[in-house]
């Protein structure tokens, strides 16, 4: 075994290593789910939340000195990340530092993805890694970035950029590349109208996964050119990253190569949200979360166990095809095929089907819930019936194109996150 190959190599390479989480943004294709909260602080799985992935990968890949940008009413984010994330030693130069917009260097919040690295290079110069790994916080996915790394140092790149395969249809929705034999990038266009297919594979794109690798030297001149760039919007699919294959090594590297489970998925849109998570109930779902090898870590609640009451013939606490999280009593009701976060509270003589319920909702007696994502803390008046009659959800909730029902508070006349 020759010495990049060994893991000695990948975990020098890891301890060097600056990992930066871009957690920021609004999110706002999820609709009134982040109308209260960062999209990386939705939750996802039952237990988790989405910012759990990224910051899992790099406990996982051996890489203990993180930071997470914050701009968007991030609260929610800050205290999940301080109560879940605060278990690592200083004292050994590990860390999840919290990285809010401070102006530290312009009279302005974050610009853009760029423009958010930038304004915190004083930080990352007093941490002084070799290189910069920087992430997506609202992506779901696992990945090993020390092979990441070692490639990106086989390949003597300047920069490396973590790519997937995508449907040539949907590929306008990301930034697409072109390589050569070697996955040396010849060209990127950030959310081309007209994708170029990959070679051999003219139904796939190359598209960027929002995940890249850089010198630390060659990232602050490419950050520092950028902010003198007035005409810049300040974005690495856009700015940096183009400009840095045209006058740098640069190189792609397969998702695939990994060697975890190829599972990744952008859940922007309330139909992705509701699909992901209930693709988790499946026998055996593309993202595991029974990995003991690669775990999901998060704030771990002190819930009980989950309870099911009664067992009549017209009323009989159960849940078929489904996942039940620590805190919820279904109380006579029938759960099918649905996903309940911690804290659910289901009454008699209710069906939930196709579902995903967030933690701390109580759902009242004899209703009917059907394909909806019910946001945390919703209270549910008895008899309440959603996901049966399209156009009285559209009236009082919102509806996706593929049907499925987004409840919140809110529309219910419940005003959980009102100031006075």
């Amino acid at each position: 075994m020759n010495e990049e190959n060994s893991p000695r190599f990948i975990s020098n390479l890891t301890r060097n290593t600056l990992a930066l989480i871009m957690a920021g943004g609004r999110g706002e294709r999820l609709q009134q789910l982040t109308k209260w909260r960062a999209k990386p602080a939705v939750p996802f799985g039952g237990k988790f939340r989405i910012i759990d992935f990224p910051l899992s990968n790099c406990i996982n890949s051996g890489i203990r000195r993180i930071g997470v940008l914050t701009q968007y009413k991030s609260h929610s984010l800050n205290l999940h990340i301080q109560r879940g994330w605060g278990y690592l030693r200083g004292e050994f130069g590990e860390f999840v530092e919290l990285l809010p917009a401070q102006q530290r260097v312009e009279s302005s919040w974050y610009l853009g993805t760029a423009d958010s690295i930038f304004q915190n290079l004083d930080i990352i110069r007093a941490h002084s890694p070799e290189y910069v790994l920087i992430l997506a916080g609202d992506h779901v996915y696992k990945m090993d970035y020390g092979t990441m790394l070692a490639e990106h140092v086989e390949n003597n790149a300047d920069v490396t950029v973590g790519c997937i395969e995508v449907p040539l249809e949907k590929a306008s929705a990301f930034g697409v590349m072109a390589v050569d034999d070697d996955l040396r990038i010849n060209s990127f266009a950030e959310k081309p109208e007209q994708p170029k297919p990959m070679p051999g594979k003219d139904d796939q794109a190359l598209c960027s996964m929002g995940i890249y690798v850089f010198n630390t030297d060659l990232l602050f001149e490419l950050l520092i050119r950028d902010a003198d760039t007035s005409s810049s919007s300040h974005d690495f699919g856009k700015d940096i990253i183009p400009y840095a294959i045209s006058k740098y090594r640069a190189f792609a590297f397969p998702f695939a190569k990994s060697n975890k489970q190829a599972y990744w998925r952008d859940v922007g849109t309330v139909d992705a949200f509701w699909e992901a998570n209930l693709e988790l109930i499946g026998i055996t779902p593309e993202l595991n979360l029974y990995d003991d090898e690669w775990h999901i870590w998060t704030h771990q609640e002190q819930a009980p166990p989950a309870k099911f009451i009664f067992d009549e013939d017209d009323r009989r606490g159960m849940a078929v095809d489904s996942m039940v999280s620590g805190g919820c009593i279904i109380s006579g009701a029938l759960v099918c095929h649905s996903l309940l976060f911690s804290n659910v509270t289901v009454d008699e003589y209710t069906k939930i089907d196709s579902s995903v319920i967030l933690p701390e909702v109580v759902i009242g007696k004899n209703c009917i819930i059907s394909h909806a994502v019910i946001d945390k803390r919703c209270v549910i008046p008895d008899g309440t019936i959603i996901g049966e009659n399209e156009e009285d959800d559209k009236a009082r909730f919102h509806v996706t194109p593929s049907g499925v029902v987004l409840v919140t508070p809110e529309m219910l006349g419940q005003a959980v996150h009102y100031v006075r």
